[in-house]
């Protein structure tokens, strides 16, 4: 059993070392960020956007709630088999053909840079705008942005 441990972690040992550290780094960096869509939420609203925009019917949200959840679990399920093999070749994305690569949100947002002292100053007022609650999910309502 000791052998069959150290001849795995020596061949992963090796898969790093001859495949350099960007494919291990950004296969952890994915399946990381997959991981958080239970918290994010971003493919549960788009699917919700997208089904009521297309849709157009009685039962488009029913409809977009389910196939939400279906894709967030499913990426959430991809986030930690990345993470749990991401020493192992092949470093590209699985499953691309059901969920993208990298997470995706609504349509009607595009997230922004807070507004802080250290990105954006404003000495006169003391508040120079970005968004009002960027933490509560829903909120996109913004001060002082063309």
């Amino acid at each position: 059993m000791r052998k069959i441990i150290s001849v795995s972690v020596l061949a992963a040992v090796l898969a790093v070392v001859v495949t350099g550290c960007a494919g291990p780094e950004q296969k952890l960096g994915r399946g990381v960020s997959n991981t958080f869509e239970v918290v994010r939420l971003d493919e549960m609203r788009r699917s919700i956007e997208q089904t009521e925009v297309f849709d157009n019917s009685a039962g488009a949200f029913t409809t977009g709630v389910i196939h939400g959840f279906d894709h967030t679990v499913a990426r959430v399920g991809l986030g930690v088999a990345e993470i749990v093999t991401f020493p192992i070749p092949p470093y590209e994305p699985i499953c691309t053909t059901y969920v993208s690569a990298s997470p995706v949100g609504p349509e009607s947002y595009k997230p922004a840079m807070y507004s802080d002292a250290m990105f954006d100053t404003d000495t006169y007022t003391g508040f120079s705008g970005g968004e009002v609650a960027p933490f509560i999910p829903g909120s996109r309502f913004k001060i002082f942005d063309n």
